[in-house]
This record gives structure tokens, sequence and C-alpha cells, in this order.
């Protein structure tokens, strides 16, 4: 069953904000995933905090991590997930045409397949 079809027994979603909300917190992980290696190579150090804390909000960032992670590993096919590793969690911006080529993907079964991505990633973390 696609993402799609198990949408349809939900109220309608408005395909452009899942889609935004979704690459919103693709970009966010890329630094949550840093600032969790960094407080694990912190704490091997024995140092508690190497630069001043403006916000207390560490450990709904570690959470948010732990389950964007737990998303990418578990909800994609192996194809989704190259697909939004190398579009959305890269170090470097990357066209959409770059990605599919480097795939062997058609334009049609990248389209589908980014999109089928995107829903799993908004279904399993419950951002519909």
């Amino acid at each position: 069953m696609s993402a799609q079809e198990q949408l349809s027994f939900l109220q309608p979603v408005n395909e452009r904000e899942v889609r935004k909300a979704v690459i919103k917190e693709l970009k966010k992980y890329k630094a949550l995933r840093v600032a969790v290696q960094n407080k694990q190579e912190q704490a091997e150090k024995g140092i508690d905090q190497l630069f001043p804390r403006l916000q207390h909000s560490e450990t709904k960032n570690e959470l948010k991590a732990r389950q964007i992670e737990r998303a990418l590993q578990y909800s994609l096919d192996e194809t989704e997930r190259k697909i939004i590793e190398e579009k959305y969690l890269s170090p470097v911006r990357v066209n959409d045409i770059n990605v599919y080529l480097d795939l062997g993907l058609t334009k049609d079964q990248y389209y589908i397949k980014k999109r089928e991505a995107i829903f799993q990633i908004a279904t399993a973390l419950r951002i519909i």
C-alpha cells in the first residue's frame, strides 16, 4: 500500500504543507545529529558544557534526532532512503536531476519515490 493510499483513509492533507514540514525537520536533523555527537564527545572528555547554552531544549533535541533517525532507518526502503539522504541530508545542495541520474531512476520513478518517502517520514514522525 503506497503512502497516498494510506492517507486516503484520513482527512485530506495539503501535500505542499506536508512536504514543507518534513523538509524543514530534515534540515534541522542535520544540526541535531551533530549536536548529539558533540554532547557525547564532551561527555567522553568529562566536559559538561563547552559552549554557552541559550536554550534548554537538549532532551527534546536528542529525542527529535533519535526519532528522525528511526523514521529514516525503518520507514523507508533503500531507494527512498538514498533519495532523502542525497537530496536533504547531504552537506552540498543537490538538484533532483542529479539524484535520479545517480540512482539510475527515471524522472517519474524518482518523483514517485521521493513523494512516498516524504509521506512515510511524515507518518512516522506523526506530522500527519
